[in-house]
């Protein structure tokens, strides 16, 4: 945390973060907060507090479930969809009954899989171009708005950095959920080609995951049970460790012909699911609701 402050009587500046980022700026004066700043809050435009003009809960929470104009409620349905199919499609392969009631073949079961992973990364890149096209810090240069930025490079920012991992993550998930469908492959090629994608994107997921975190509670740990991005970012951080637990669990052993634990790799992966399906829902009242 680092103050600053002008002449006495005068206005007072407090920022705040995990280090060496900011991601929260109060300016004090006279005993009164006069502007606040929180990463998350400026590069997804969301309400900070009951004075910007809010809806009431029940309204918010009402508008909240159609909103196509708003990028927000995009990224959160997407998310939500994909979340969906993932865990349709770990719940069909660890129910081979049902699929097989609903006249699905083991190959259509991983086309699920494959069809999830699209609205995760189309989700992911909106965020990131969200993240690229945020609005400068309050006191900063402003950029010139003659351009969209489509991905934009700001190492210095904590959010942008979560979104800039995550979307790769994402793509590897296409690349890993594709070759999934290559029936007879050997040992060393379903590592290569289906293994190595799954477990560098659920890397990468989990350091975006970390990173929103962090960017949420301005630590590297908070307990904010009274904050919507709290929770959203919180459930997604639950998601992405049960999307690593997945990859690591799901190597193939030069002994075996598949995974070293196909059951135990479906949970977690139907866990990260659901860890993604809770967060991106919230996403949606998180946009309407002062948090």
């Amino acid at each position: 945390m680092t103050i600053s402050a002008d002449r006495p009587g005068r206005s007072v500046l407090v920022q705040d973060g995990p280090w060496p980022f900011i991601t929260k700026r109060v300016t004090w004066r006279e005993g009164q907060i006069v502007s606040l700043w929180r990463s998350r809050h400026n590069r997804k435009g969301l309400p900070v507090q009951a004075g910007d003009n809010a809806l009431a809960l029940e309204m918010a929470l009402r508008r909240c479930l159609w909103m196509p104009r708003e990028l927000n409620w995009w990224i959160g349905v997407l998310f939500a969809l994909g979340s969906v199919l993932f865990g349709l499609g770990s719940w069909l392969s660890l129910h081979p009954p049902l699929a097989q009631q609903w006249r699905l073949s083991p190959e259509a079961v991983s086309r699920v899989f494959l069809l999830g992973s699209f609205p995760f990364t189309t989700a992911a890149y909106l965020q990131l171009f969200q993240a690229a096209n945020a609005p400068p810090v309050s006191g900063q240069q402003k950029r010139s708005r003659r351009h969209w930025h489509w991905f934009g490079w700001k190492p210095g920012d904590l959010g942008w950095l979560s979104c800039a991992l995550q979307f790769p993550g994402t793509l590897l998930f296409n690349l890993n959920t594709y070759n999934a469908l290559n029936t007879g492959l050997d040992w060393f090629d379903q590592d290569l080609l289906i293994w190595a994608p799954n477990i560098l994107g659920s890397l990468l997921f989990m350091a975006s995951g970390s990173f929103a975190f962090m960017e949420t509670c301005h630590s590297p740990w908070a307990w904010q049970p009274r904050s919507l991005s709290w929770w959203v970012t919180t459930t997604n951080l639950l998601g992405c460790v049960g999307f690593l637990l997945s990859a690591v669990v799901s190597i193939v052993l030069p002994s075996s012909m598949g995974p070293a634990f196909p059951t135990v790799s479906l949970i977690f992966t139907l866990v990260g699911a659901m860890g993604f399906l809770i967060g991106s829902l919230l996403m949606l009242p998180e946009s309407v609701v002062p948090s």
